[in-house]
């Protein structure tokens, strides 16, 4: 890795943007959070261990940046059955690493491990989750080009699934 792209993609840079996105999404700044994916930037959470395509099986979550915009309206609606009273979260972003890095893009894949508590109506939730982020820098910080959420129990049955991880 040359020194330029180990300055751009330095682990601590990387760990503090997944840190951050992670805080916005506990204080519900979804629309802040859907301005860190690049316009071709989609969000991706499998339904089974190893899946290897959103596109050719059901996912939990598959969001492009127009998706999350409904997602984020239905969010904001104040009639919101699922969101009455609104869910809150706690997310642990730990374990990062930069797997690899294309200095010709200008991106990195980053790894996380992921644990999130939701707490609505008496009731806490726990999941837990490897997390990979593809980034790409644009000169002021990164932007995310592909965020993919792999549950541990994704081919499990959840209840209602309203925030994104």
């Amino acid at each position: 890795m040359t020194a330029a792209a180990q300055a751009v993609f330095d682990k601590t840079a990387v760990e503090t943007f997944l840190v951050d996105e992670a805080d916005l999404l506990d204080q519900r700044r979804f629309e802040d959070w859907r301005e860190l994916f690049d316009e071709d930037g989609y969000y991706w959470a499998p339904l089974r261990p190893g899946q290897e395509s959103p596109e050719d099986e059901v996912s939990i979550f598959y969001d492009d940046r127009k998706a999350m915009e409904t997602r984020i309206a239905r969010l904001r609606h104040p009639r919101i059955h699922s969101q009455t009273p609104p869910t809150r979260t706690c997310r642990i972003v730990a374990n990062v690493r930069i797997e690899t890095v294309d200095v010709e893009e200008c991106s990195c894949i980053a790894a996380s491990k992921l644990i999130m508590a939701d707490y609505r109506q008496g009731e806490q939730r726990v999941f837990a989750a490897s997390v990979h982020h593809k980034l790409r820098s644009n000169g002021a910080g990164f932007l995310i080009a592909w965020k993919k959420v792999e549950l541990i129990n994704c081919d499990d049955v959840f209840d209602v699934i309203a925030v994104p991880f």
